[in-house]
């Protein structure tokens, strides 16, 4: 069928326009690069190691890759269940998440202009808190003095 090309999708974020800037290529880099400094940090590196056999790592990372495209994106892509594998972490702690953190916040730094990373580490300071919420609820310990990390913190 012939006809006038589809009109470019804005998408809206917080009720803010996401700046074109933003795409799929500025995810993978930000996804892999993250990914390459959790997998050779002191204290990530082993946890993750353990639960993902090299093999396992190019799913895993477009998985990843998906997760993000969907949460910024909204492409839908993303159709797992990112909580469950964390519930099974033995030992999962603040300073686990800290760190976690702290490299996602080193990452999207150096990659993304300064409001991509702003909006990149909004989410992942929600999903931090959000698991860290549900991990403590799933152990079964008091999660109401359990506060969010802020960035200014880290």
């Amino acid at each position: 069928m012939k006809g006038r090309p589809a009109p470019a999708r804005t998408i809206v974020v917080d009720g803010r326009t996401l700046p074109e800037t933003l795409d799929e290529v500025m995810i993978h880099a930000v996804v892999h690069g993250f990914y390459d400094r959790i997998r050779s940090d002191e204290l990530l590196g082993p946890v993750f190691n353990a639960k993902i056999a090299p093999e396992e790592w190019p799913p895993h990372l477009a998985k990843m890759c998906d997760f993000w495209s969907g949460m910024l994106l909204r492409t839908g892509r993303y159709q797992g269940r990112p909580l469950s594998p964390h519930l099974a972490i033995p030992g999962l702690g603040e300073e686990h998440f800290r760190r976690w953190l702290t490299l996602f916040r080193e990452t999207v730094g150096e990659l993304c202009p300064p409001e991509i990373a702003a909006l990149f580490m909004d989410r992942a300071l929600r999903i931090a808190h959000s698991f860290r919420l549900a991990i403590a609820f799933h152990r079964g310990e008091d999660s109401v003095e359990l506060t969010p990390i802020l960035e200014d913190s880290l």
